[in-house]
């Protein structure tokens, strides 16, 4: 997370049709490419780095994701050339295609994942965390309709008191570049780490609503 590039500073937060996000709410704006589709909003963004982040390193038994009926979509199983096929009213893996890990192939599972997974399917296949015990990589996340999540993509410690703060990254509706956002609170654009409830520019995420990836 750390490492992810940057746009020049002081980049408008462009959303997929290519026009300006209307209100300002981020410092930074990731260098990550999105789709000219509205299909990458606040959890597909989470869905999107972390998958991401496997694929580059080949790991693609890491790559899976539940989608909203309760259904685990593995890349694996996708690369083998299986899709999914509606037979009455199940949804079942059918044969299409030869095997392919190919760049082309990851993006049509994304794009898949994107359409059919949302905050209420992410939600269920996280973990609850305590914030003491927060880590980069986590989530604060509300599923529903409408939800949010935002991604904790840095943290720093006062060693001597103790004290731990964050940055957040989002994408938000409609789809949208994944940006770092300010902090209207304390010190912009950290977040102190509290046990308490969480306020974004853009929404006010309940206490215990931090998770993460099991």
């Amino acid at each position: 997370m750390r490492n992810l590039p940057l746009k020049k500073f002081g980049s408008p937060v462009k959303l997929f049709n290519g026009r300006i996000k209307p209100n300002n709410v981020h410092i930074s704006v990731l260098d990550v490419p999105i789709l000219n589709k509205d299909l990458i909003q606040c959890a597909d963004a989470v869905i999107k780095l972390r998958a991401e982040y496997f694929y580059q390193k080949k790991q693609y038994n890491n790559i899976s994701f539940t989608i909203t009926n309760g259904m685990r979509i593995p890349f694996l199983k996708y690369a083998k050339g299986y899709r999914m096929g509606i037979k009455g009213n199940k949804a079942e893996w059918v044969l299409t295609s030869n095997p392919d890990h190919s760049r082309n192939t990851f993006d049509k599972y994304l794009e898949f994942i994107y359409i059919y997974a949302g905050t209420l399917s992410l939600s269920k296949e996280m973990v609850p965390v305590k914030i003491k015990d927060i880590e980069i990589g986590d989530v604060f996340i509300q599923g529903g309709t409408p939800g949010h999540a935002v991604l904790v993509i840095d943290l720093a410690e006062n060693i001597l008191s103790g004290r731990k703060i964050m940055l957040l990254a989002q994408s938000y509706m409609p789809s949208q570049e994944i940006h770092i956002l300010k902090n209207y609170e304390n010190i912009s654009p950290w977040y102190i780490i509290e046990d308490n409830e969480l306020r974004t520019p853009e929404w006010h995420f309940k206490k215990n609503s931090l998770k993460r990836f099991k």
